[in-house]
């Protein structure tokens, strides 16, 4: 099954510019189609691996930087943009 999602990632300090950038590289590391916007990235890819992807570069966050606010929307199904 693919999966398209969208996810904002909001860092609870004063510098919240670089862990932003430091996650879109992760994320952009992982081998799944990755782009970044202005208010969120959106990821697409089978299943599993983005909700593995997810799960593991959250936390990644979370132990780097502390604490962050993660929102997240999800769709079944491709919704890549159009070439």
């Amino acid at each position: 099954m693919y999966l398209s999602v969208q996810l904002s990632c909001y860092p609870l300090k004063e510098d919240y510019e670089q862990p932003i950038w430091d996650l879109i590289d992760r994320l952009k590391q992982t081998g799944l189609e990755v782009y970044p916007g202005r208010m969120s990235t959106e990821l697409f890819g089978e299943y599993d691996e983005v909700m593995k992807v997810l799960s593991d570069t959250m936390k990644w966050s979370f132990e780097t930087y502390g604490k962050a606010v993660f929102v997240a929307k999800m769709m079944e199904g491709d919704r890549r943009p159009k070439q």
